[in-house]
Parts: structure tokens; C-alpha cells; sequence
């Protein structure tokens, strides 16, 4: 571990938050320096005598993954998913997202390095849910989610976490492709953007990874799980188109309050029908109430991914093309790049 050289960045980062807006910022610092505090080399690990075998298979698996990431992907090569940190809790942190009651637009927090965002992250699970709580008070509709790995855009060296272990083979290759990519473009103020850009980047790694190992029933059983989530995704997509009719309706909130209950009542059905009927496993989906924070959550990773596919698709499938197209989106004014995301999406 090389805390002492780590430690003089993060304290500056540190006295930076902590004056730009005390507790909140202060909590996020902290448990950012818990994580790289307890980061140590993926070699090192895997030589450790208390390592399970178990471990260590998954962590070869994390360092073959980054070479290819960076030689078929061209993903940053640094030092980024080249440690392991055991974080010992289930998530690293907890996401809470808001949205008002009658209102599918998500309450934005906007922060120093990655600009405005649909929500706001802790690395306590009892400070997400008291955030929430308040938030529940001034009338939002809201949302927890644990979250087992995130980016910090390069700013640091991000480790493989204890927390991403839970998932199989082919969710930590993806979700290593999907952090990576952030640092290959990410815009200030534009979540919907960032998530479907990386999503993008995700699913083109993961089936070229499957395929440069021989592992054809993997890649038909990762197609069939995209193909699931497309489905559902739409479901959710005529709920909010629903819903947005409600909410921009001269009806008394009465009213719309019924009709919002309605419909999400109606969504959950269909979408418990439909994974009933596939022989899969509703929990994921359905835990918690489904409110307007639950679909802006929902969304977040899979709005424009269309308009990415078939970007990824006027490039024939060269990714560093992709790279180029995306970062000349970037560069111009939000109304323009949406506008061009919906011609995309619709092409």
C-alpha cells in the first residue's frame, strides 16, 4: 500500500469539501480515504498466504480483463483496477435519488468534480436513509440503492472492491469496462449522457471479451439477459410516458395522485408477469416501492442508449470511432446533443 504517498492529494481533496459544504462533502472524503487506505496491488494480494484460491482465480480473471481493456479497447491504461481493497460491508455506497410527487425530472446535486448529478452518494447506509427521510418530509418521492463500485473519473487510482466479488464472471468484466469508460469522456451535468455512454462501452467489451475466450453460450446467455432489460426498459418507458400525461394535466393532485398509483401498480404487474414468464427472479426488480425516484433511477444507465448503439453502428462497430463521434457530441450545447441523441435513436 502506498498511503503516505496517496494521503497529501486526499487532504487537500479533503479541506477542499469540507469547505465548500462541511458534512456532507466531509463523509465523502473520508470514506474515499477508507477505500484507498485499504487498497493493496492485485499481485500482492494474490501472493498473500490468507488469500483463497477462490479470490484469487477472480482477481487473474480483474487483471486479464484490464489488459484487454486496454489493447482491444483502448481504455486508459493507468493504475486504475490494478488493486484490491476488501471494504468488508456489502456496498461501498448508498445512492439516493429524488424526484418530486408529480414529476419525472430527478432532483440534481451538483458537486466539484463531477458536476450535477440525479443523486447523491454516501458511504454510510444509515446516513443515505436519513437523507432520504428528509428529503421524504419536503414532499419528494424517493430512493435508496446500494452501490457495490463507482469512478472518480481518474481523479484516483479506483480498486477492485470486495463489494464487485458478489457478482459472476461476466457482471465484474462489464462493470470494469463500464467504470473505465468514464474516464474515456464524461460531461459535467449530463447523467443520462455519462451512464449510457459507459453502458455502451460495456456491452461492446463484454461481447468481445466472451468471444476472444471461446465462450459462446456466455455471450448468448449475456444477449439474452440485454434483451430482457430492453424489454422491461420499455415497459418503464410507456409508464413515464403515461405518467408525464398525469403529471402535465390540469387535473386536481387528488386525481393525479390516484392515477399515479394506478399506474405504477399496473407496471409492476406487467413487469412481474413478463419475468415470471421468462422463469426469472422478480426481486431485483421489484424490491421497494416504485415511485418517480425508482424510474429516474431505472433510466439513468439506458436512456440514450440507443442513439450510442447506433452510433456504435455508423462506426461499424470500431470503437475507437466511437470514441471520437461521442466526444464531438459532447462538445456541443445540451439542447444540440439531445437533439442529435433522438435522431440517433430514431435512425
Amino acid at each position: 500500500m502506498r498511503a503516505s504517498i496517496l494521503w497529501p492529494k486526499l487532504l487537500l481533496v479533503l479541506l477542499l469539501f469540507v469547505s465548500l459544504s462541511g458534512c456532507y462533502y466531509m463523509q465523502a472524503a473520508a470514506g474515499q480515504w477508507q477505500v484507498m487506505r485499504k487498497s493493496e496491488p492485485i499481485d500482492e494480494v494474490i501472493g498473500e498466504s490468507g488469500t483463497s484460491e477462490e479470490l484469487a482465480e477472480r482477481l487473474r480473471l480483474v487483471q486479464a480483463a484490464r489488459q484487454f481493456s486496454v489493447e482491444e479497447l483502448g481504455l486508459p491504461d493507468n493504475d486504475s483496477y490494478r488493486k484490491y481493497a476488501d471494504i468488508e460491508r456489502e456496498f461501498v455506497v448508498w445512492n439516493v435519488f429524488a424526484a418530486p410527487e408529480f414529476s419525472l425530472q430527478p432532483k440534481q446535486w451538483c458537486f466539484p468534480v463531477a458536476g450535477c448529478v440525479s443523486y447523491r452518494g454516501y458511504f454510510s447506509r444509515d446516513a443515505a436513509y436519513k437523507e432520504s427521510e428528509r428529503l421524504a418530509r419536503d414532499g419528494y418521492d424517493i430512493a435508496v440503492g446500494g452501490v457495490s463500485a463507482y469512478s472518480t473519473l481518474g481523479n484516483f487510482d479506483d480498486p477492485i472492491l470486495s463489494s464487485m466479488m458478489r457478482w459472476d464472471d461476466v457482471q465484474l468484466v462489464a462493470v470494469l469496462f463500464h467504470e473505465l469508460a468514464h474516464q474515456v469522456l464524461y460531461i459535467k451535468g449530463d447523467s443520462g449522457f455519462n451512464e449510457s455512454f459507459a453502458t455502451a462501452v460495456e456491452e461492446f467489451g463484454v461481447e468481445r471479451w466472451l468471444d476472444s475466450r471461446g465462450q459462446p453460450d456466455d455471450i448468448a446467455a449475456y444477449r439474452q439477459r440485454k434483451a430482457l432489460r430492453q424489454d422491461l426498459m420499455a415497459m418503464v418507458a410507456a409508464a413515464r410516458d403515461d405518467l408525464r400525461i398525469h403529471y402535465e394535466s390540469t387535473l386536481d393532485d387528488g386525481d393525479k395522485r390516484r392515477l399515479k398509483a394506478e399506474r405504477l401498480d399496473r407496471l409492476a404487474a406487467d413487469v412481474a408477469a413478463e419475468l415470471k414468464r421468462r422463469g426469472r427472479d422478480s426481486n431485483n426488480w421489484l424490491s421497494g416501492e416504485l415511485n418517480n425516484a425508482r424510474l429516474a433511477s431505472m433510466t439513468l444507465y439506458e436512456g440514450r442508449l440507443p442513439a450510442f448503439r447506433a452510433l456504435l453502428g455508423q462506426c461499424e462497430q470500431d470503437i475507437r470511432c466511437f470514441y471520437v463521434e461521442a466526444l464531438e457530441l459532447s462538445k456541443i450545447d445540451k439542447a444540440s446533443r439531445d437533439a442529435r441523441l433522438d435522431a440517433l435513436a430514431g435512425s
